[in-house]
């Protein structure tokens, strides 16, 4: 009854808004089912719902910060809504899609990747598509690392971390060309392992929405078991803690996107911190908090222009921008002389 509920909305959203606006863009025969972008934009809307209705009330009972007006989120809020129902079904249609189709997987009902290498799986589907979300979960974790140590991505990064009222909605606060890059290289690992267009818009699905729980202002978490396993509110938001001067490598951490397992084998694990003003200090980044969409995504992309074209862009290890936007390995600088903005110092006092 539910599924054939489901499938009934599909098809409905799909008929009367999906068809005819490819239609008007002359996009309808560039590839796969336009029923995929429904079920993706239907996905998307039952995201934004748990938001609102579960995440954001979680943070008015338990908040990990009390802020005095919450200005600085409301920017995230407006990301949530263009990146959800905009460039993640987008994503799924034309891009995943062109490509399985290119490398002839939309040809042929062969089984390929995971499917094809281990039989048994495809007897057991909900194996599968666990073995799948650990592979793409894993891949995920690495690019999330590389992101932080290549100046020039950083550069892009960066933009999602200098929010410094970080809530539910802050998990598609990000650049653009940050998003396109992710999407690019996770789009290639499905490809790779064999996910279909649907199974991958399931594992964008899984992988977003607990990302807007590990982002989510509240100060639980899952409890001393389950977070060696799984990521969670507190985990996160160490990683996203301003830089400390006294100990300037810790918040090199905690990196996974839903399984925190990858953080503990690899050694990149904090425990036991408590809540920490969230933001970056870097007064070139910090700037994004007084911009709006276009601006933010402008400052992003003159910080990544200015250090993919320099040797310090590629080199490995934690930066800042000066006002040329070239990138200044920190190890050079006086951390103290960032100072915290107002809103840290604020946030920290509220947490004290």
């Amino acid at each position: 009854m539910i599924i054939a509920a489901w499938n009934s909305l599909v098809d409905a959203v799909d008929t009367h808004a999906v068809t005819p606006i490819l239609a008007v863009l002359h996009l309808r025969g560039l590839a796969g089912d336009p029923r995929e972008i429904a079920e993706a934009l239907l996905i998307a809307a039952a995201q934004v719902l748990v938001i609102g209705l579960v995440f954001r009330p979680l943070e008015s009972l338990a908040p990990a910060e009390r802020w005095p007006d919450r200005r600085l989120a409301r920017v995230d809020r407006t990301y949530t809504w263009l990146m959800l129902l905009g460039l993640n079904p987008l994503f799924a249609y034309l891009v995943l899609t062109p490509f399985a189709n290119a490398l002839g997987g939309g040809a042929s009902e062969a089984p390929a990747g995971l499917a094809a290498w281990f039989p048994w799986l495809r007897q057991h589907p909900l194996a599968l598509f666990l073995a799948y979300y650990a592979i793409y979960d894993f891949a995920y974790y690495w690019m999330h690392r590389v992101q932080h140590a290549l100046p020039w991505w950083w550069a892009l990064h960066s933009m999602h971390h200098s929010q410094r009222q970080m809530s539910c909605w802050s998990n598609d606060r990000g650049s653009y060309v940050d998003g396109v890059l992710q999407s690019m290289f996770l789009a290639a690992v499905g490809l790779v392992v064999g996910v279909q267009p649907d199974q991958f818009a399931l594992l964008m699905f899984v992988g977003e929405l607990a990302q807007n729980w590990s982002h989510a202002n509240v100060r639980f978490g899952f409890g001393r078991a389950l977070d060696k396993l799984f990521v969670d509110p507190k985990f996160h938001r160490l990683h996203h803690m301003v830089v400390d001067p006294a100990r300037p490598r810790l918040h090199d951490c905690n990196y996974g996107q839903v399984l925190s397992l990858w953080d503990v084998l690899f050694g990149t694990a904090l425990y036991g911190e408590p809540a920490r003003p969230t933001g970056v200090a870097d007064p070139m980044v910090d700037a994004d908090n007084g911009r709006g969409v276009v601006a933010m995504q402008w400052g992003a992309f003159r910080r990544f222009w200015g250090a993919f074209w320099c040797a310090a862009g590629w080199r490995p290890g934690d930066v800042a921008f000066g006002p040329d936007h070239v990138p200044v390995p920190t190890r050079h600088m006086d951390l103290h002389r960032f100072g915290r903005p107002p809103a840290l110092a604020e946030a920290a006092r509220e947490t004290a």
